[in-house]
Order: structure tokens, then C-alpha cells, then sequence
């Protein structure tokens, strides 16, 4: 599947990166104090325990499931994995033009944090907007945090546009897009990675039917969301 890989290059970067890290450090105390031997002999285990730890996370946190997508006509699909703690209406002016129904959302440390295409069709838009980095699991956050927003041209049905904005919380400060305007996407294919806790919130039209509800648990190219009737 297209962009597959992504999320695993991005984990395996950020593991070099703590290594090196981790070898200056010590490095600082090897030349620090009289005591270098003795504090060596104790700092360089427990750094060496504590990357490791670090690095099994990383791994764990940056997988990268293939999602089974379901067959079907005009399905809207979850862009993100998590919980849905907000069904209501909005306002969505850029691609959608005015009110709209808004599903978002929350990506907790412990979820799949690359997201998926919610409809086939076209990358009609992608806007990066700076930002706080206020904690995802407040609402607000939604219109404050960094964020990057993409619109889809749906190719199923024709005419349709949803849009989905990537929220950076306040530890993730890092939005990843795999795509480009212009792109045409599959339905449930990749479509970036958000790393470190975030928020993913569905703009669709007030034609479609949510097929959710509030406290569902969904996962990204998978759960269907909403459908077109």
C-alpha cells in the first residue's frame, strides 16, 4: 500500500537521534568530575537501559498496521485512530463553505498515529496552520493548535467534498503530510503521521449520515464513520 514504511523510517530517526544524544551525555560525564569512573560505571547502564526502553516505545508507537478497508458504495471511513468524544455541528468555510457535521476524533499515546484517507477522490486542498500546542484532549484545541487541513474531492459520490484537520497537542509539535495537492488518494490509503498525541477531526456535509456515536473507540481506513445515502 502506498506510503507504507513512513511512520517505521520516522521511528527508526528519532532512535538514532537519542542515541547520538545519548552518547553525549555521556561523553559529558566521562570529562565532567574528579568522579568520572565511579559516576561512568553506574550513568552509562542506566542510559543505555533507559534508550533502550525508549527505543521499544518509539517502535511501538510509530506501527503501521494495514487497515482492512470495507467494500461499499459511498462509505466515509475513520481518517484517524481513537476515541470520539465530539459529534456536532461546525462551520468549515475553506472547503466546505459554511455548516457542516464535525466528528473528532482523540489520538491518545497508545494509538496508531498515521492516518488514513477517508474517501477515494482528490486532494483538493492542504493547508498547514500555525499555532498553540494546547492539550488534545481539550475541544479547543481543535481551533488553536498547529494544524494542517486537507479537503477531498470525492470520487464516490461525485461532487462531494469532505475535509479532515491533523491537530498537534501538546506533545506533538510535528505533522507529517504524505500527500500533495493535486494527489489522488484511495480510500483508507495513507495520508500522514502526527507524532506524540493528537486530535483528528472528519468535516463532512449535513447530507451524510454518522454511523458513530460518542465514546466509540474506531480505527483509521477501517470504522465507517458516515455513509452518503
Amino acid at each position: 500500500m502506498k506510503y507504507s514504511g513512513k511512520a517505521r523510517k520516522a521511528a527508526f530517526k528519532i532512535i538514532l537521534l537519542s542515541l547520538v544524544a545519548g552518547f553525549v551525555i555521556w561523553a559529558l560525564i566521562a570529562f565532567g568530575a574528579l568522579l568520572t569512573t565511579i559516576v561512568s560505571a553506574v550513568a552509562v547502564p542506566m542510559l543505555m537501559i533507559l534508550w533502550i526502553l525508549f527505543s521499544l516505545f518509539t517502535l511501538y508507537f510509530f506501527r503501521d498496521p494495514d487497515p482492512d478497508v470495507p467494500m461499499g458504495a459511498n462509505l466515509v471511513v475513520a481518517p484517524g485512530h481513537g476515541k470520539v468524544d465530539v459529534i456536532d455541528t461546525t462551520t468549515e468555510p475553506v472547503l466546505l463553505g459554511g455548516e457542516c457535521q464535525r466528528i473528532s476524533i482523540f489520538l491518545s499515546v497508545f494509538d496508531v498515529h498515521v492516518q488514513n484517507a477517508p474517501v477515494s477522490g482528490k486532494i483538493a486542498l492542504l493547508k498547514y496552520t500555525m499555532g498553540q500546542f494546547l492539550n488534545a484532549l481539550k475541544t479547543e484545541s481543535a481551533t488553536c493548535n498547529e494544524n494542517v487541513l486537507l479537503g477531498f474531492e470525492c470520487t464516490e459520490p461525485p461532487g462531494q467534498k469532505v475535509a479532515v484537520r491533523l491537530i498537534a497537542g501538546v506533545i506533538a509539535r510535528r505533522i507529517v503530510p504524505f500527500v500533495q495537492q493535486g494527489e489522488e488518494v484511495k480510500r483508507g490509503e495513507r495520508i500522514s503521521l502526527i507524532q506524540f498525541g493528537s486530535r483528528a477531526d472528519l468535516y463532512l456535509p449535513m447530507k451524510a449520515k454518522i454511523r458513530v456515536k460518542l465514546g466509540d473507540h474506531v480505527t483509521g481506513g477501517e470504522t465507517i464513520l458516515a455513509v452518503f445515502e
